[in-house]
């Protein structure tokens, strides 16, 4: 597979990302509200909304941190970096490199592995597989992998940024 066509099949998965999580929170910003009002103006708060809305924020947080990390949102030191030679440069952002694929790759197989123990475990409230919850560790995970994949081949490869 080419870069170009990484690229675009990344751009495409963040975009639904994106999309996830404006639809998660716009999720959470209409269960909150009806929660306080159940809760306080009627004075029975419905059961699955707490529920609802913790699982919304899970996967709001997960699709947008991988968002933000195709945006370049992640804390970083380029003040440091740009005072660095070339070769100690290269040396400290391949090990960047490297501690993120080593813990984002772990990080998407404990949560596969999280999805498969949990699946035949029901949530309290809502009745749903707890699979589907969990489901948005190795997505959003193995989603940021893949960011970090074609931004680690941009950084060794800069000749390949045009496809």
């Amino acid at each position: 597979m080419s870069l170009a066509v990484f690229s675009k099949l990344n751009a495409t998965l963040v975009k639904a990302a994106s999309g996830m999580t404006a639809a998660a929170l716009a999720v959470i910003a209409v269960i909150i509200p009806y929660e306080v009002f159940g809760r306080y103006v009627l004075g029975n708060m419905p059961v699955w909304s707490s529920e609802a809305a913790t699982y919304a924020l899970v996967w709001a947080s997960m699709m947008g941190s991988a968002v933000g990390l195709r945006k370049g949102y992640q804390v970083s030191l380029n003040f440091m970096m740009n005072k660095l030679p070339r070769i100690p440069c290269l040396v400290v952002t391949g090990c960047m490199y490297a501690g993120m694929l080593i813990f984002l790759g772990l990080m998407t197989w404990f949560g596969i592995l999280q999805v498969i123990i949990n699946m035949h475990q029901r949530s309290t409230a809502i009745g749903i597989p707890m699979s589907l919850p969990y489901l948005a560790l190795p997505v959003g995970f193995m989603l940021m992998l893949t960011i970090t994949i074609e931004q680690c081949w941009m950084f060794f490869h800069p000749e390949s940024k045009g496809g």
